[in-house]
């Protein structure tokens, strides 16, 4: 309790007159470059001698998202279990091979995948649009496998290898997965530096901008006949902070784990992550009204 106080009073009494950094912003501008790539001339600059904020988190990171300069770590480069924060490379996998408008036929393991779920039912015929809806929305375990089967001609493996493939091409040099769930297993882990790579790069994706940031929605298979109700993990969404997304995860060794990408009333991005957070959200603003404090553009 005395360290969730002292959080807030890090995060707010920095001096509230100026913060302004909440409202709505135009689009963001689409990054030209691979995520682990560094090319801004623009990067943020510390305005004082600001004492880093309290987080309680084992590993998080805060980046500039648009020169990736690192604003704030914390054991960012220690491999972590990551939870459903998998899922964004398996959208990312998804959307540069798949195709929306596909119908996908639902196999009896895609529906009796455990954990958070849309309740697909074997062989239901559903788009592959509406599938990544349902991973990037309600991070739905059965939607993420009947993705990897279908674009693993029927094997999950084959899937997993493209991920790993795609984590090696962006640089993502602590990252491998293993499944394309987050489900807890030996040899799927990344880093928070490495989220913070990735998400930089999956909200280059215009779908991916989009479905991020919607609270919920209605699906429905190809004949209407099941409908499945998405809900969103992401509680920011909707906050006096502008979040923009993007990712949220929780098993019962990675903890709580939230990837995020805020933006001020200037336009200006940042990109947070918070693994085997106590309370990831609580975190994810400390760390945010920190950064928008402590650095100008």
């Amino acid at each position: 309790m005395i360290t969730t106080f002292l959080n807030l009073y890090a995060a707010v009494s920095i001096g509230s007159t100026d913060i302004m950094y909440f409202q709505n912003d135009p689009e963001s501008r689409v990054l030209n470059q691979y995520a682990s790539q560094i090319t801004s001339s623009v990067q943020p600059i510390k305005t004082r001698i600001a004492v880093s904020p309290l987080v309680d988190a084992e590993s998080a990171i805060i980046i500039d998202f648009e020169s990736g300069k690192i604003l704030y770590e914390k054991n960012s480069n220690q491999k972590m279990q990551i939870a459903s924060i998998t899922k964004l490379m398996t959208a990312i996998i998804a959307l540069e091979e798949g195709n929306m408008d596909e119908i996908v036929t639902v196999s009896t393991n895609a529906a009796k995948q455990e954990g958070s779920k849309i309740w697909l039912l074997s062989g239901e015929r559903i788009t592959f649009k509406n599938l990544l809806y349902a991973v990037l929305i309600h991070s739905g375990n059965d939607a993420a496998y009947a993705i990897a089967e279908h674009l693993g001609n029927g094997d999950v493996k084959i899937f997993v290898e493209k991920m790993n493939q795609k984590a090696k091409d962006l640089g993502l040099l602590s990252t491998h997965f293993e499944n394309p769930i987050g489900f807890d297993a030996k040899e799927n882990y990344s880093t928070a530096y490495d989220l913070s790579l990735l998400a930089r790069y999956a909200y280059r994706k215009p779908f991916i901008r989009t479905a991020v940031k919607i609270k919920s929605m209605s699906i429905s298979s190809t004949d209407n006949k099941q409908s499945h109700e998405l809900k969103s993990t992401n509680e920011m969404l909707d906050g006096f902070l502008n979040v923009l997304g993007l990712k949220t995860g929780h098993t019962e060794l990675a903890g709580l784990c939230f990837v995020s990408i805020i933006q001020n009333n200037e336009g200006r991005k940042i990109i947070s992550v918070v693994l085997k957070s106590p309370d990831r959200f609580f975190e994810t603003k400390s760390m945010a009204l920190w950064a928008f404090k402590s650095f100008v553009w």
